[in-house]
């Protein structure tokens, strides 16, 4: 009998164990996810500078310039990260058009209002990058442990599920761009 009460305390230790695990790993999801969302701010912030500066330049772009602003604004006014994804990957293309716009105006790329905002943009993607990142190792672990036993049984029990990554559609977002200078 006695061994029973212990083999029976042992399993309510261990699913208590999984149970608060997975919610850690669901609160460091959602920690993960505001941090990518601060830093998509910080590029929205920097995308009108950057449409303004290159628009004195290229007036005859109006259409891309209006594009990446209505991107932009559409972006701001989607609530979740996982609705997020493919419009960032759109924003993101047109911020590379923008770039690509600029090299063609050499009085522009030697600006040192456009160096700044150039150089803004590349630390800024970087900072996303780690936050996509950090947001992904967060979301596998999580997912490593609703799928794998004895998680998966709390997790079917309390309703935990898979948690989607951070990742790129488009095969051509997976190249590696060329920056020219």
């Amino acid at each position: 009998m006695f061994i029973y009460i212990i083999i029976i305390g042992v399993l309510i230790v261990g699913f208590i164990y999984i149970y608060n695990r997975l919610v850690r790993l669901r609160n460091a999801i959602r920690e993960a996810a505001s941090g990518v969302e601060v830093q998509l701010k910080r590029r929205y912030d920097l995308v009108p500078n950057l449409i303004t500066t290159i628009k004195g330049y290229a007036g005859h772009e109006k259409g891309l310039f209006e594009k990446v602003a209505e991107v932009r604004a559409t972006c701001i006014n989607t609530q979740g990260l996982s609705n997020k994804v493919e419009l960032e990957n759109q924003l993101a293309f047109g911020i590379d058009k923008l770039i690509a716009v600029a090299e063609n105006y050499p009085e522009l790329k030697a600006g040192e209002n456009f160096l700044k905002l150039q150089k803004d943009l590349f630390e800024l993607e970087d900072s996303i990058q780690y936050a996509r990142r950090y947001y992904n190792a967060v979301v596998r672990d999580f997912n490593n442990t609703v799928e794998t036993f004895p998680g998966l049984l709390v997790a079917k029990l309390f309703n935990f599920k898979r948690e989607a990554f951070f990742e790129l559609k488009e095969a051509a977002e997976r190249e590696v761009v060329a920056a020219k200078f």
